[in-house]
C-alpha cells in the first residue's frame, strides 16, 4: 500500500459497536450514586461532550469532585462491562469492513475504550483481520482522543494523514482527525445528535454505508 492510498480510522463505541443501550444504562447507574435524575438518550445526545467531566458539569451545574468522578467512572465501567454482552455490531458494519479491505484499501480502529478489553471484544466478532491495527485507550479515562490519534497514526508507517478519514459518532473524533491533519465523517447513530455534530463543520451522515462513501470521496 502506498502513502497515497485512502485509509479509514474507525471509532468503536457508538460507531462500529452499537452499544447505546449499555452506555445510557451505565450513565444512569453512575448518576444514581449522586442523586441525579436518569437521562434519556435524546438528552444524552444533546449534551454529551469530551472531556467527560464537562458532560457531567452540564448535568450537575458544576464539575464533579475528584472523588465523585472516580466513583461515577468506576460504576459506569462496571455496569457497561456487564451489559455490553447484549450489544452487537452496527447493522452492515461487518460487510463494509470486509468490502473496504477486499478493495485493497486499509483501515484501523482507535477507541477510547480500555485497550485490554477492546481487543478481545473486537476479536470475538471476527473482524480483527480487517484492521492494520486495533488500539484502545491506555491511561486514565475521560480525556480527548487527539493525542491517542497521534500515536495511532505514527504506528502506521504507510498511512498518510492527508488521505486518512476518521469515521466516528462524536465531535471529539473530528477534533482528533483535524489534530493530525486527517479528515472526518460523523455518524448520527451514536453519542451525538445531528444538530451537535453539524456544529463541528465536517460531513454528517445517518448510516455507516454513507460514511464510507463520503470517506472514499474526500480521502482521494
Amino acid at each position: 500500500m502506498g502513502k497515497s492510498a485512502a485509509h479509514i480510522v474507525w471509532d468503536w463505541n457508538g460507531t462500529l459497536f452499537h452499544d447505546n443501550d449499555a452506555i445510557i444504562g451505565a450513565t444512569n447507574a453512575a448518576f444514581v450514586e449522586l442523586g441525579l435524575e436518569p437521562i434519556t438518550i435524546e438528552r444524552y445526545r444533546a449534551l454529551y461532550c469530551v472531556p467527560v467531566p464537562k458532560f457531567y458539569e452540564r448535568l450537575m451545574g458544576r464539575l464533579p469532585t475528584d472523588a465523585e468522578w472516580e466513583l461515577m467512572d468506576d460504576i459506569f465501567h462496571r455496569y457497561y462491562a456487564e451489559h455490553r454482552v447484549r450489544c452487537g455490531l452496527t447493522e452492515g458494519a461487518a460487510d463494509l469492513l470486509a468490502r473496504w479491505r477486499s478493495e485493497g484499501r486499509s483501515q484501523s480502529l482507535l477507541s477510547m475504550y480500555v485497550h485490554e478489553e477492546l481487543v478481545p471484544l473486537v476479536r470475538g466478532f471476527g473482524i480483527e483481520p480487517h484492521f492494520l491495527r486495533v488500539d484502545g485507550r491506555t491511561g486514565p479515562s475521560g480525556g480527548s482522543k487527539a493525542e491517542h490519534m497521534v500515536r495511532h497514526l505514527m504506528a502506521l508507517a504507510d498511512v498518510d494523514p492527508e488521505h486518512t478519514v476518521v469515521i466516528g459518532d462524536a465531535a471529539d473524533d473530528a477534533v482528533a482527525a483535524l489534530h493530525v491533519g486527517a479528515r472526518a465523517v460523523l455518524y448520527t447513530g451514536g453519542s451525538h445528535g445531528r444538530a451537535s455534530l453539524e456544529e463541528v463543520g465536517v460531513p454528517v451522515v445517518d448510516s455507516l454505508e454513507e460514511a464510507v462513501e463520503v470517506a472514499e470521496r474526500i480521502a482521494a
